[in-house]
């Protein structure tokens, strides 16, 4: 593994692979209620969060799978830190180095970068403008235990090309999946983005597409991922947005389009009414709950990879 979890891009399938493995086990150890087995492969490790933006899911699932693992959690508000007085990234990266064991940092992509350049510890990616890798982690173990096949896998998001869709994209490169980006236009995810993940699903045997129909696009579609029109920052582009994107949500009469099995994701929060009905959130098709459950587990995975003694494998 590399010293840092920045995105996707830079894992390895092999890596890929190990992440998702190494979490299925640590599910089944919690859902048998043996806890035990993991409680204490990180006691003494001491986790740092900064958190820029508002959190959910991320911030909970890494503080409670610290805890559950033996470890601790500290939040740095960067208001209160000696950041917000002009010290720089760097000194603040050097010096957290020597308290800390780990940091999740989620914020700007810039500061993201800059902290991890200079950092002594792993620095794990907790969502930038850019990307998210920790979710589409927890993405890819829910789409596997729902039963498909990365191969030949179809899948197409639908709506804003963001850091999701650039990391979707990413991992769909890595692992051979045919993936399609459908976005109005003007939305669509930067060429950069879309020539690094092309350029890996050429080795792999998947593809990449654009498209802007979105029942087009969804056509036999194995699984449909979709993610608000609005992100954080974004908030005053809301009426252009709601207007622009008002085509592209998710709902009953956009599956019918899809396979009968097709699975709905939405790495949440979701704006119901918006990009996705209630009734397809909440429907036979959505495993959008199991997808929020398990960034507990992949988390857990991270934090074991990252921050404890690799050589230590978990007690069967």
């Amino acid at each position: 593994m590399e010293k840092n979890l920045i995105s996707i891009y830079d894992l390895t399938v092999r890596e890929i692979k190990e992440i998702l493995e190494f979490a299925i086990d640590i599910k089944k150890k919690h859902l048998k209620g043996q806890e035990v087995l993991t409680s204490g492969l990180l006691k003494g490790k001491i986790l740092g969060l900064i958190f820029q933006k508002p959190s959910t899911r991320t911030r909970v699932s890494f503080e409670a799978g610290m805890k559950q693992l033996g470890g601790e959690t500290i939040l740095l508000d960067i208001k209160e830190s000696q950041l917000s007085r002009g010290e720089t990234i760097a000194d603040t990266a050097k010096v957290i180095s020597k308290y800390l064991n780990g940091i999740v940092v989620r914020g700007e992509h810039k500061f993201l970068l800059e902290f991890a350049k200079h950092a002594l510890i792993p620095v794990i990616n907790g969502l930038t403008e850019v990307t998210h890798p920790c979710q589409i982690l927890s993405d890819l173990l829910t789409i596997s235990e729902s039963g498909k096949n990365f191969k030949n896998l179809k899948l197409v998001f639908v709506g804003d090309g963001n850091n999701i869709c650039n990391s979707l994209m990413f991992a769909a490169g890595k692992l051979g999946i045919d993936f399609i980006a459908c976005c109005p236009a003007g939305y669509e995810p930067g060429a950069q983005i879309i020539e690094k993940a092309t350029k890996d699903a050429k080795k792999s045997g998947g593809s990449i597409d654009l498209f802007h129909n979105p029942a087009q696009s969804v056509k036999d579609a194995d699984v449909i991922y979709t993610d608000t029109w609005v992100s954080m920052g974004q908030e005053t582009e809301v009426k252009k947005r709601l207007h622009d994107f008002k085509p592209y949500q998710v709902n009953k009469e956009l599956l019918k389009y899809a396979k009968q099995d097709c699975v709905v994701l939405h790495c949440l929060p979701a704006h119901r009414g918006q990009e996705i009905t209630s009734e397809v959130l909440d429907g036979k098709n959505s495993i959008i709950w199991e997808q929020a459950e398990n960034r507990l587990h992949v988390q857990k995975a991270i934090l074991i990879l990252w921050l404890g003694n690799k050589k230590n494998k978990m007690r069967r």
